[in-house]
């Protein structure tokens, strides 16, 4: 058996198929430029953006010390759940998210 070697290998491509980035497909297998594209993002996204640099630039959003406290508690029994705590905190998220999305 003959192994064919006439297909290229498109090295560093990162793209499979006939297409690649900044590039548009043509039905004979070669690809053109292109000479812009219209990418349109909802107002989600700019929210999620916002959302996100705050929390990167917020420094520790994770106190150790206190999961750490946590966690013992937990595995020695101790730990106690406060069930009127976690539902008003809970609302209380509700509350600020619905606030925030009708701005």
């Amino acid at each position: 058996m003959k192994i064919d070697h006439s297909i290229k290998s498109h090295a560093g491509s990162g793209v499979s198929g006939n297409r690649s980035a900044g590039k548009a497909a043509s039905g004979d297998g070669k690809t053109t430029p292109v000479d812009s594209v219209d990418v349109q993002l909802s107002s989600l996204s700019a929210q999620m953006q916002t959302i996100g640099s705050g929390l990167s630039g917020s420094g520790g959003v994770v106190d150790a010390a206190q999961v750490a406290e946590i966690k013992q508690a937990i595995a020695d029994g101790q730990f106690k759940i406060n069930p009127e705590a976690i539902a008003d905190r809970l609302l209380d998220s509700v509350k600020e998210l619905i606030s925030a999305s009708r701005k």
